[in-house]
């Protein structure tokens, strides 16, 4: 057994930021990491496009920005959630800036400031088009010079240790005790207890196959948080980011970041008419869930696989300056974006649902934190604004740390047994876990995509049933693997996502269904 003082599940930019926060304030207590990749490995890394903060003044104000989220949250956010966050922006970006990361400087040696879809001002702080890797490098710099923080990586959490998983009965209350920890390099299974838990694992993108999220987003977190009894809400609200380069293949997508159409550039269909303009008064720039809508009613109209992006009227210099790392994908799909149009097609981006939590972070279960993807806030409400995210993630990581310091929370002398796979066995049909993989992420872009329907949902959940079943039993027959817990857990958030399509009887944001809509003929709120 190990143990420790704070469990961190996930190395994104929420944990590892209350990993330093945490291990920098007690130094004699201990804090350990667990991620299932190398430590680097997360859903901040690929964040192209920035922190959303309200830097200037004159031109902009936290007022403005909280309007803006209300907006493209369609009515759903928490207001006293929003201005909270919006209001803590400037210092958690000082905070990253202390650490070491480094943000691109405008001509007179100020922020350089972004512009993106749904945002009134420019207010994006960036590094180039790769903002999110210089923000997990800076923290895994500080956070490799702690000596009181212990980094497990290629280690896959299994479930969390709550009563249930410890077979107590009769307690009106939940509590997290730590977890089941698969090592994938020997595939010993150790028992982690904690005094405190923090859930920061991240997103659910590879459930839907086409996604802009790396291999890793499997949901993992709000599937253990699900299973051990946590309120989960939201999950309906799938966002699609508008534009990932269209690639003839399955897997994780390059994103074109929305900030390219904030430098100016247009969306086409293939006959070159701009067609955001017929949707939506601000055209490009209207929130992701309007752009997604847009496209996917373009491509159910025109059958073509994807839009276009155009660049050619841009200057190539300044793109290249900006989006160094885009242009350089651009190229090596032979694609020069001074002649050519980027071919460009929505994806599973972002989850604006999850593991339910107060301002604090706290999960319904006691011991138990969340932030970061895998939480819901009440920040983004149907829709998520761009670049709210990281902002997100910075924010609610200070509070958990700020109440953890006013509320330090005892360990527990309750005896936590071993993990216990007596009467498995090696499973040896990979074949099956691959299968139904690649049949769920089918099921739900076919079934549970960008616009939705009650038929096709209650066919998604009666497939999704049988699938269930099967890899329940070969769950609890086999020994413990990383694709099949994966796998488990991913029929979990389809559950989630479709249960929760079904209960909402209202369009909002993200979530469009043909049933609700007062015009059911019509595939698109927008026309």
């Amino acid at each position: 057994m190990i143990s420790a003082d704070y469990l961190v599940i996930g190395s994104g930019a929420a944990g590892l930021t209350f990993a330093v926060k945490i291990a920098e304030k007690f130094r004699d207590k201990k804090v350990c990491i667990v991620t299932k990749a190398d430590d680097d490995e997360s859903n901040t890394k690929y964040a192209q496009g920035g922190v959303a903060v309200v830097l200037d003044t004159e031109e902009d104000s936290f007022q403005k920005h909280i309007q803006d989220t209300l907006i493209a949250g369609d009515g759903l956010c928490d207001r006293e959630v929003v201005k909270m966050v919006v209001k803590e922006g400037p210092k958690r970006l000082n905070d990253l800036i202390q650490w070491g990361a480094n943000f691109d400087l405008d001509y007179n040696g100020k922020l350089d400031l972004g512009k993106e879809g749904g945002h009134s001002e420019y207010r994006i702080v960036h590094h180039k088009d790769i903002t999110g890797r210089e923000i997990e490098t800076a923290l895994l710099t500080r956070i490799h010079q702690l000596p009181n923080v212990n980094i497990l990586s290629h280690h896959f959490a299994i479930d969390l240790i709550t009563e249930h998983q410890l077979q107590i009965q009769n307690h009106e209350n939940i509590s997290c005790y730590g977890a089941y920890v698969l090592n994938q390099k020997t595939g010993e299974i150790k028992t982690i207890k904690a005094t405190v838990t923090l859930l920061a694992t991240g997103g659910i993108g590879k459930i839907y196959g086409h996604t802009t999220n790396p291999v890793i987003a499997t949901g993992d977190g709000i599937a253990m948080a699900y299973r051990a009894k946590a309120r989960i809400k939201d999950m309906e609200f799938v966002q699609f980011h508008p534009t990932a380069l269209y690639e003839e293949k399955d897997g994780q997508s390059f994103l074109i970041s929305e900030a390219v159409r904030g430098f100016g550039a247009y969306l086409r269909n293939r006959n070159g008419h701009r067609f955001m303009v017929d949707y939506d008064e601000r055209g490009e720039l209207a929130s992701r869930d309007i752009v997604s809508k847009s496209i996917d009613n373009e491509l159910k109209k025109s059958g073509d696989s994807c839009v276009y992006l155009d660049c050619t009227h841009l200057k190539v210099d300044d793109f290249k300056k900006h989006f160094p790392t885009i242009y350089k994908k651009c190229i090596a799909n032979h694609i020069n974006i001074e002649k050519d149009w980027i071919p460009v097609v929505p994806a599973s981006h972002y989850l604006c649902g999850g593991i339910e939590v107060d301002k604090n972070g706290m999960t319904s279960i006691q011991n138990l934190f969340a932030c970061g993807e895998c939480s819901r806030t009440g920040l983004h409400g149907a829709n998520r604004l761009a670049s709210n995210s990281l902002l997100e993630a910075l924010v609610y990581a200070h509070n958990s740390y700020q109440y953890l310091c006013s509320n330090p929370m005892q360990s527990d002398s309750l005896a936590i047994p071993d993990w216990n796979d007596q009467g498995t066995h090696v499973n040896k049909e990979h074949i099956i876990i691959k299968h139904n993989t690649r049949q769920l992420q089918a099921l739900m872009r076919d079934y549970v995509g960008i616009v939705r329907s009650n038929h096709r949902l209650i066919k998604a959940k009666e497939h999704l049933d049988l699938m269930y079943r099967e890899v329940e039993e070969l769950y609890k027959d086999s020994k413990i693997n990383t694709a099949l817990c994966e796998l488990r857990n991913m029929i979990n958030i389809a559950h989630l996502i479709i249960g929760q399509s079904l209960e909402r009887k209202e369009n909002k944001g993200g979530y469009f269904n043909i049933d609700n809509s007062a015009f059911p003929e019509i595939q698109n709120p927008l026309i």
